[in-house]
């Protein structure tokens, strides 16, 4: 519980100040030459090994059993590939008052990628939202994601999208989709050891993060990319990510809300459904954007700890919430209830003192 805690009193991610770091890095260490190359390579095995350990954690039969909850998942999904989408493309009329094209296309981007999983679930948690549902969209957003966000990129980047065609495509089924389903099936084998090691094997998932980081920052600083990039244009961006934002998790809410949805599945819908995976769109944006990817994970950086930020704040709010005390004292007094029952029926089994006595 500790854990799920940290976001309400630490607003700011360690593993953002990794990332920061990471790009600093880059910034004064770039790899280049036959550095690059091994950098290159390391990241495509690591991309790779990821989507490999997302394959083997996912359980299938869990993820069948969530479908039983189809109208808040089709919910999930709506807002993360069509109406994120149908933003991120209305954003393109403030190029180039606001943003130049190359900011756009990363936030386009952004808009394309799948929610987050372990971050949606410790926000529900925090406000007494629908936990198992929040598990089961997340990770059904991360698994259509990798089909979904490629042919979105296709779609709506085309070949703007750094070089983005057909041979992407195949790029992401080989890179990803094909470890992704390797995963799934010696999952029957490797299943327990990953469960058992999740701790380590999740330093593994963050160092892969960095790497890819790495790889693409530097490519950009080779080739003098961050050159196009001024504060005016940085800060506009965040502000155009704020608005997005804003908007997303008042449509998300308000939305669950005239599907007649209850509290508690409404805060899974507004966790998951507005919120964007920094791990699963780095590895994307690195095989579809090439050397272009520095600027098109950027507006995705920037967004994912605003998220962090913002979600933390809503949380706390949404667990002092008038219907959460209620239902947390619902709780509270069906445990008492069941105590007092259980209790006469404890004590009637004993010889009763005054009985004896007469």
């Amino acid at each position: 519980m500790k854990r799920l805690r940290r976001p309400s009193r630490m607003p700011i991610d360690p593993y953002i100040l990794l990332l920061l770091g990471t790009v600093g890095l880059a910034a004064l260490l770039p790899a280049r030459g036959t550095a690059a190359d091994v950098a290159s390579g390391a990241s495509t095995a690591a991309i790779a090994f990821l989507f490999f350990l997302y394959g083997a954690r996912l359980s299938t039969r869990e993820a069948l059993d969530g479908l039983k909850h189809w109208r808040l998942h089709l919910t999930v999904l709506a807002c993360t590939f069509v109406v994120f989408p149908l933003l991120g493309t209305a954003t393109r009329g403030l190029v180039p008052v606001l943003l130049t094209e190359p900011l756009y296309q990363g936030l386009l981007f952004l808009t394309l990628v799948p929610s987050t999983i372990q971050s949606s679930i410790a926000f529900t948690s925090i406000a007494r939202g629908n936990v198992p549902a929040a598990i089961c969209a997340g990770s059904f957003s991360s698994l259509a994601g990798i089909v979904v966000t490629p042919l979105l990129a296709a779609a709506l980047l085309g070949d703007s999208g750094g070089g983005f065609s057909a041979d992407s495509l195949v790029k992401i089924v080989l890179q990803l989709l094909v470890p992704f389903v390797a995963g799934q099936v010696l999952r029957r084998w490797i299943g327990g050891f990953v469960a058992r090691h999740r701790k380590v094997l999740g330093h593994v998932d963050r160092g892969s993060i960095l790497l890819v980081v790495y790889t693409a920052f530097s490519e950009g600083m080779v080739q003098g990319i961050w050159h196009q990039v001024v504060p005016a244009r940085l800060a506009a961006l965040l502000a155009v990510e704020a608005v997005l934002l804003a908007v997303m998790l008042a449509l998300t809410w308000y939305g669950a809300k005239a599907l007649r949805f209850d509290r508690a599945d409404r805060i899974a819908i507004q966790f998951a459904g507005s919120k964007k995976s920094l791990a699963s769109g780095l590895p994307m944006a690195s095989v579809l954007f090439g050397a272009h990817a520095s600027l098109a994970v950027l507006p995705l950086m920037l967004f994912h700890q605003m998220q962090l930020m913002v979600c933390a704040v809503i949380a706390k709010r949404r667990s002092h919430d008038p219907e959460a005390r209620a239902e947390a004292g619902a709780e509270t007094a069906a445990g008492a209830a069941d105590a007092v029952s259980a209790a006469p029926a404890s004590r009637s089994s004993a010889p009763d003192p005054g009985t004896d006595r007469r």
